[in-house]
Order: C-alpha cells, then structure tokens, then sequence
C-alpha cells in the first residue's frame, strides 16, 4: 500500500502520468466492452469522472482507483506497474506508436512486471517501457510500428515476451514477429517460469534471441544483455 500511495503522489503531480492512467483505463475498459457509463455504474462514480480522468484532466484518488480497479476485474497494483515510471516514462497505449529505444514488456502477471521494472531501475536504465498485458494487444502496438503511420514512432529496442499470456500465446506473438520484416531483426527476449519449459525450447526455435527465468532480476538481465545487439538508455 506504501508503494501504491507513493505512485498515487507522482499521479497527482505530473500531467504526464495522469494521462498515462487515463489512456490505461481507456483501453482497459474498451477491451472489456463496456461503456463508460456502465463503467460508472459498476464502480459507483459519476460518468462525468470517468471521462475526466480517461483524458487526463481528473485528479486521483486511491479509493477512485480502488473501485475502477475492481468494477473492471483488475488489481490496483497491475494499474501502478502500467503507468510507475521505474526505469523511463512507463507507457499506455495510445495509438501513437514507440518513442525511439523503447522496450515492449508483455506479461500480464503485474508482479512480474513489477519485478521487471525494478530490474531496470537497479541497472540504472532510463529507456522507455511499454507495458501490455496480452498478446493480442502486443501485436496490435506492433502493427502500428510496421505501418510506420504512427507520428514519432519507432522500433522497439527489445520485447521482453511472457509465453503464457492470455488471448494469444506468446509463441505466437513470436511467430508474427518474425515473419514480418520490419520487424524480424527485432531483438526478443521470452520470459519463463522454469527453463525447462517445452515452450523456451520452440521459443528459440522460431528465433527468440534468449530467454529469462522469472522473476527478473538485475543479475539475470545482467547475463542476458551481452547476447543482445540494442541501445541501453542509462541515468
């Protein structure tokens, strides 16, 4: 709850994570195809607040965060890991593509995302973080980076890549990855829980650059890094 207020403090302070938050929601309770009224109704807040905050003009509080988390069957710590800035500016999605040297986190386990970011922070990493929890929503970020039609965008540095993620599975999301060829020499790296899963084993088959036992920590991100041809943004 410490952490959870601390967040909540910079939420208030900076406009840019306000946003954040907002755009979070948004697409949250877009893919959960409800309205915002009924999302209102389901969280016991007005619609005027809802739409408040999704456009990031809407103070915060931990008890409003509460009640969006719950009405939309979420946690509130999967919340704070989409919009903490850890390493850099922690991303929601906006349909405006990357910024350059940012690296696509897809786990939908939010303590791992937690333990990921921290890992960048204690190896004082600035780059930019996009955080998803799905592979379906990975592949939708990275259409729009093959597109080149988003307005200051680029291509990943990195895509850390859970494998058992819901809607598709991370194999999956690989294999688009590297039959599109804008996007082939990306530099993928697949989350695990054990090394001995099959799945790591077809994972490097179809051409993941390496791959991490979870949870992440700075030693193990530590080991992976030499094998990887990107750009750390340090602090």
């Amino acid at each position: 709850m410490r952490n959870h207020r601390i967040v909540l403090d910079r939420l208030i302070a900076q406009p840019d994570l306000k946003k954040g938050f907002g755009a979070e929601l948004k697409r949250r309770r877009m893919e959960s195809g409800i309205s915002q009224e009924r999302l209102a109704e389901l969280a016991d807040l007005h619609r005027t607040y809802i739409s408040a905050v999704e456009s990031g003009k809407r103070n915060l509080t931990l008890e409003s965060i509460q009640r969006l988390a719950r009405a939309l069957g979420a946690t509130v710590g999967s919340f704070f890991a989409s919009v903490e800035q850890l390493p850099g500016q922690v991303r929601s999605l906006d349909g405006s593509g990357l910024p350059t040297g940012a690296i696509l986190l897809v786990e939908d386990d939010p303590r791992d995302v937690e333990f990921t970011l921290a890992a960048f922070k204690a190896a004082k990493l600035a780059n930019p973080v996009q955080v998803v929890s799905d592979g379906a929503a990975a592949l939708e970020i990275l259409a729009v980076v093959s597109s080149g039609k988003a307005k200051d965008q680029g291509t990943p540095q990195l895509v850390l890549l859970d494998l058992h993620l819901p809607k598709l599975h991370g194999l999956e999301v690989l294999r688009q990855i590297r039959a599109d060829r804008r996007l082939k020499q990306m530099p993928v790296v697949v989350l695990t829980a054990s090394r001995s899963d099959r799945d790591v084993q077809e994972a490097m088959r179809l051409g993941a650059n390496a791959y991490l036992t979870k949870p992440v920590d700075f030693h193990r991100l530590a080991d992976v890094t030499p094998k990887l041809s990107f750009r750390w943004a340090l602090l």
